[in-house]
């Protein structure tokens, strides 16, 4: 069991090797923009791949606060797992015997979107929680952040808020509205079924849900 462990360990320092995580600088690619770029290969119809990572001070307030309400309102006082969200997702699906919400930080996103790939797997859950750990521990707040924001999946073969932008509103994310960083936020986390070129119902009321709560709550720069 323990050669087990070790083994695991060291491929997840691999993943993390491979990966060249710096505290600052440029953004690493993704292993889900890997598996697309790979996927292009055999799929000629799939279109290019869209990714223009910038850093996170080209970011407006406003773009970072929205994605912070949609997706992980704690993120800068939890340390990786916010407990409360898992408890309230755990009753919710108890209730109604069935998941009806995911309780996944914006660190376990960027970790699962950084080293691992879309299938689901206790394995693969593990290798999560790991990761994650490791991130909050080797970098900032607002680095997870950065990086996160550069490599979600906004549409097919879409990566990255200002790939996103550019994509659906011909503007970089400096240029971005308030109403328009609520509708990016409100894709996720199914971004190839809702997002501003689909415009189904789900995707605008969540948005708009979104942009209210912008209006009246506040988030600190930093843990």
């Amino acid at each position: 069991m323990l050669l087990v462990v070790m083994m695991d360990m060291a491929y997840l320092l691999i993943l993390w090797q491979e990966r060249a995580i710096t505290t600052a600088g440029a953004i690493p690619q993704s292993h889900f923009i890997e598996v697309y770029e790979k996927e292009r290969q055999h799929k000629t119809n799939l279109p290019k791949t869209r990714w223009n990572p910038v850093p996170l001070n080209k970011f407006p307030r406003h773009v970072m606060k929205a994605f912070i309400i949609a997706e992980d309102t704690r993120f800068f006082i939890h340390h990786g797992f916010d407990i409360n969200s898992i408890k309230l997702a755990i009753v919710e699906s108890w209730s109604k015997k069935r998941l009806t919400r995911g309780a996944s930080t914006i660190s376990q996103q960027t970790a699962k979107n950084l080293f691992l790939t879309p299938q689901r797997s206790l394995l693969r859950k593990w290798h999560e929680l790991v990761l994650t750990a490791v991130l909050e521990i080797r970098l900032s707040k607002q680095r997870i952040l950065e990086i996160y924001l550069n490599v979600a999946e906004f549409g097919i073969g879409v990566y990255g808020v200002d790939a996103a932008a550019r994509h659906y509103w011909r503007r970089p994310v400096e240029r971005l509205t308030a109403q328009q960083a609520a509708q990016l936020a409100a894709t996720l986390p199914w971004p190839q079924r809702h997002n501003p070129a689909t415009r189904t119902n789900t995707f605008l009321q969540h948005a708009k849900r979104i942009a209210r709560r912008a209006q009246t709550e506040s988030f600190p720069a930093s843990r």
